[in-house]
């Protein structure tokens, strides 16, 4: 697994790695995780969950001050050429064959990729953007688009495999264990969920819960990662409000399942609040989560407020009174988001590498 996570990166990416790293390791199989950029506690996660892992920030070959001059919109995620990282994976995968190199990372294309040929029989990239070329074998992309049977045209080699769509979103085991108690939601809306990624770098968690701070009668839930940069203050203003406070949760489906209503990021959570019928009100903070977000809106499965310029508190406040006293509009928006994912996604990948 090539994958990374840190500030800018975020972690959605190391965690759809790490459930598709589960479930192949429950079929037998050896996972190793090569990351550049990865903190203490999602090392310990590797090591809790008995994956191998090589970080790439030492034993590096070549001049370390090269500069990242590929021409990706993303590139600078790397932190170095891709040249360099190319060279320095092969080194931590020399010891042995490899069935499959699993890839999830803007800042690495097919120049990396078709290097990295070496060192793994086959090539699965796991992609959202299409923004560049791709040398592999199969390409997925969980994600909801209009044109999603043509935005790899061109991109791929001919004989790739394309997986697209929610039908094989990463989610991981609990999501699809719960997905058997879920159902639409129906009535009034009394708990609401807020949860803004791993890493809210910019804390939407915060104008969310000054959005809900002035609505009486909801049980709040605010999830936030180990790593949130203003973690204590929300802890503080989640304490004032009477608000329940997650702080890297391992409840993170059950809170989905309790949960009437979401407030958060249009990212890979999008897949999991579907998954248990969850409608969501969303913001997209990154470019990449634009087309997600819009995309929902338009099937009628959740409401999409805005980019993070548009989305401030007045909006969310907004957004949230108008879902509350549309009971029958809730319901919609759960039944639709509920059709869209099964949770079978992991099983379905991992059929498709021989698993």
């Amino acid at each position: 697994m090539r994958v990374d996570a840190s500030s800018q990166i975020g972690t959605g990416h190391f965690m759809r790695c790490l459930t598709l790293a589960d479930s192949l390791k429950q079929r037998g199989a050896r996972v190793r995780f090569i990351c550049r950029h990865l903190s203490s506690h999602l090392r310990e996660m590797l090591a809790a969950k008995g994956h191998e892992f090589i970080p790439l920030n030492s034993g590096t070959r070549g001049d370390s001050s090269e500069t990242t001059t590929d021409g990706l919109a993303h590139a600078q995620w790397l932190g170095i050429s891709q040249r360099i990282d190319a060279q320095a994976s092969i080194d931590a995968l020399s010891d042995q064959d490899w069935d499959w190199l699993v890839v999830d990372h803007y800042a690495l294309d097919a120049r990396w990729e078709s290097a990295l040929r070496q060192a793994a029989k086959n090539i699965l990239v796991i992609d959202d953007i299409a923004d560049r070329q791709h040398d592999c074998d199969i390409l997925l992309d969980q994600n909801f688009y209009a044109d999603m049977d043509k935005r790899y045209t061109g991109k791929v080699p001919a004989h790739c495999r394309l997986l697209l769509g929610p039908r094989y979103a990463l989610l991981r085991e609990e999501f699809r264990q719960l997905r058997e108690q879920a159902k639409p939601r129906t009535g009034p809306v009394k708990r609401v969920l807020v949860f803004f990624g791993g890493v809210d770098a910019d804390n939407y968690t915060s104008r969310a819960i000054d959005a809900l701070a002035g609505i009486d009668g909801l049980h709040v839930d605010v999830v936030v990662g180990a790593q949130h940069p203003f973690r204590e203050q929300i802890e503080s203003a989640c304490e004032q409000h009477q608000f329940d406070c997650h702080v890297q949760t391992k409840r993170m489906a059950e809170l989905m399942l309790a949960a009437d209503l979401a407030l958060g990021a249009g990212g890979s959570a999008t897949w999991e609040r579907c998954c248990l019928g969850l409608p969501a009100l969303t913001v997209s903070l990154a470019d990449n989560q634009t087309e997600i977000a819009k995309a929902i809106d338009t099937l009628g499965a959740g409401r999409y407020l805005g980019s993070q310029d548009i989305a401030g508190v007045p909006v969310m406040h907004k957004g949230i009174l108008d879902l509350l006293e549309d009971e029958e509009q809730v319901s919609v928006l759960s039944e639709k988001a509920y059709s869209i994912v099964d949770g079978l996604g992991v099983d379905r990948l991992c059929e498709c590498l021989g698993c």
